[in-house]
């Protein structure tokens, strides 16, 4: 089934709920967080990589010294937004509450 691309509104009112995720210049929900330790950012990518298997929806996962940063479009839509990236984004949301935006 076809996933079908967010209007502007829908991008606009989506990124309302979820502080600290934006879209990029290439049209990318992103978000970094900043973690306490490395190996406190390494259990970070493999929790989120769970998710992304369980969604069979994956993004872009940066692992840096103290940080995990994610950028993530549907391939499937053309590289545009849609649920499923919102929907990813809300998973690793939960997973990473009160980590700061980096």
């Amino acid at each position: 089934m076809a996933v079908e691309p967010l209007s502007q509104k829908e991008i606009e009112d989506r990124l309302a709920e979820l502080p600290g995720w934006s879209v990029d210049d290439a049209g990318r929900l992103t978000r970094s967080y900043r973690l306490g330790s490395h190996v406190a950012a390494a259990a970070l990518v493999m929790h989120i990589a769970a998710v992304q298997d369980e969604l069979d929806h994956h993004s872009d996962l940066t692992l840096g010294y103290h940080t995990v940063s994610l950028s993530v479009t549907t391939h499937s839509a053309g590289g545009a937004l849609t649920a499923n990236d919102f929907a990813l984004a809300r998973r690793v949301e939960d997973l990473a509450p009160g980590h700061q935006a980096h």
